[in-house]
């Protein structure tokens, strides 16, 4: 729900939110003490703290998945590197022309990687990544019909293992994201323990903004967090590391023949 939305905007617009939510809170408290003043309990202090606690409880657990999430999709890199390594080095144990043509698809498929995340344009690359596994399967049968060896047969286990890490790498990055039924949640009890604040203050005819303003500041950065750790890697600020990707790539560039 926030991947069309930059993250500053993200943080100014969460915080605004929480702030008005306050601000009603703090006119709804104001109005019953002007109109109710002799039936109004003052003390919702034990109330505030719960709704806050609470709100705290759901943050840290969508943070939690968020991390998680992030973590996965670390793993999923390296995983990959190393199942498209493994198939390019028993590729180099073939003869020609098989030799030269799936490692050329490799490369391509590994520059395809990087340029699909600096670039940000997924649908292109994943458009490319889908034709390169077709013909890296349509080479591995030809191979294994004219010479079903051993080392042939790897290869074509590699392969099969490159399209099944693809996918898995594919889910973890664009699909397996916190639901919006836990961020509407999440922004629904933001909001009502905001309320519960400013009614607070509102009692108290004081808002109080010396404390408000870094509890929100704080609250909106830690919401603005976990929504860029669970967006996809090219549109986060913080970034899966393609360290390892970058690295293979360097290692085909200087054995290509």
């Amino acid at each position: 729900m926030f991947d069309s939305l930059s993250v500053p905007f993200i943080y100014i617009g969460t915080a605004a939110f929480i702030l008005l939510f306050f601000e009603i809170g703090h006119q709804i408290g104001r109005y019953t003490l002007s109109h109710f003043h002799n039936a109004v309990d003052k003390s919702l202090g034990p109330m505030v703290g719960s709704v806050l606690a609470t709100l705290a409880f759901v943050l840290a657990f969508s943070f939690s998945m968020a991390a998680s999430r992030f973590d996965l999709r670390k793993q999923n890199v390296l995983v990959e590197t190393n199942v498209i390594n493994t198939a390019y080095m028993r590729a180099d144990l073939l003869d020609p022309p098989h030799k030269t043509e799936v490692q050329r698809i490799l490369r391509e498929y590994i520059d395809i990687r990087l340029q699909g995340i600096e670039s940000g344009n997924r649908e292109i690359a994943m458009a490319s990544s889908l034709e390169l596994h077709r013909l890296l399967w349509s080479e591995a049968t030809t191979m294994v019909r004219e010479n079903p060896t051993l080392l042939n047969a790897r290869l074509a286990e590699s392969i099969i293992d490159i399209i099944n890490t693809h996918e898995k790498r594919l889910t973890a990055a664009t699909r397996n994201r916190i639901p919006g039924s836990i961020w509407l949640t999440l922004y629904v009890i933001a909001a009502l323990a905001m309320i519960t604040m400013g009614s607070q203050t509102g009692l108290a005819k004081t808002r109080r903004l010396f404390q408000v303003i870094p509890l929100v500041l704080v609250f909106s950065a830690l919401m603005t967090l976990v929504a860029d750790l669970d967006r996809p890697a090219e549109l986060g600020l913080i970034k899966v590391s393609q360290e390892a990707v970058m690295g293979l790539q360097e290692r085909m560039d200087r054995a290509k023949p």
